[in-house]
């Protein structure tokens, strides 16, 4: 075994402390966060609350919690991340297997719409109109479809999938798969890095997204948590109606926007760690050919 050089050695200990300070400073707002979210109202404005609750209260969280429309959002957002994110896989992963055959015709062409659609696109009217007359509104198609395909993502897989050995598939073949057998029984086995990559991609975007069922729901109780927290936050702030106690509210205004957040990003929190490795794998193998 080569016993280190100092130089490596000093190296690793920068290193270390460098990365040691990123955590630090990455977490910090989290934990900041959290903190005031449980803190009272004139602590948090007097700018006393830093790592540790100051003045503890529990009065946001019992105000949300209390709140059957908060219920009821939370799970339209469940239900409208599964759908969105379940038709989002299904088409992306079909696009990116398609453009990854270099021998079919018409490839550049397809690639070259996808691309496009990154850079322009039809604006938000027409596109409220477009929806509007399929008769998508006030349905979780008017959040699914419009959103189905990301680009980012699209690339990835078709990139990922291009480093497959094609003799896979050429054994399949020969054993009477056809295209779709070979992609279920073969590729998508080989692809669980890339596809739990994609999964985390999809189901993060449409969680944390709003502006598509607040343009296209009518009606509150379609609304997902994201709405509701929003207008939380105006009713707290400007004292309007936030679907909660606005009167209660106006004596939390300062944890309102902490417990929005925490709230929100919780589940995706809890989901993380459990998808990390795939993560990382997953980007370096659709990012990486050789």
């Amino acid at each position: 075994m080569v016993k280190p050089s100092r130089s490596y050695r000093v190296f690793q200990g920068v290193n270390g402390v460098i990365l040691t300070l990123v955590v630090l400073v990455t977490l910090y707002p989290f934990v900041n966060i959290v903190a005031r979210s449980f803190s009272g109202e004139r602590q948090i404005r007097a700018g006393e609350v830093t790592l540790w609750p100051k003045g503890f209260n529990l009065t946001t969280y019992r105000i949300v919690f209390q709140d059957s429309m908060f219920w009821r959002n939370y799970g339209n957002t469940v239900f409208y991340t599964v759908v969105s994110t379940v038709v989002a896989m299904v088409l992306t992963t079909c696009y990116a297997y398609v453009l990854s055959k270099k021998h079919l015709r018409g490839r550049g062409l397809l690639v070259g719409v996808a691309v496009f659609t990154m850079f322009f696109t039809g604006g938000l009217i027409p596109n409220y109109i477009l929806v509007t007359e399929l008769g998508l509104k006030n349905s979780v198609w008017a959040i699914a479809l419009p959103n189905a395909i990301s680009v980012f993502n699209l690339l990835v897989m078709k990139a990922f999938f291009e480093s497959l050995p094609t003799e896979l598939e050429e054994a399949a073949q020969i054993d009477g798969l056809s295209t779709y057998g070979t992609l279920l029984r073969i590729v998508l086995p080989l692809s669980k890095a890339v596809v739990a990559t994609m999964v985390l991609f999809y189901t993060v975007s449409f969680w944390n997204s709003w502006f598509s069922a607040f343009l296209y729901m009518d009606h509150s109780d379609l609304m997902p948590v994201t709405v509701y927290l929003r207008n939380l936050i105006a009713g707290a702030i400007g004292g309007g109606n936030a679907g909660a106690g606005t009167a209660e509210l106006s004596q939390v205004g300062a944890s309102i926007q902490a417990v929005t957040i925490v709230l929100t990003a919780l589940p995706i929190i809890c989901v993380y760690p459990f998808v990390q490795r795939f993560f990382v794998s997953g980007v370096m193998l659709g990012a990486v050919k050789g």
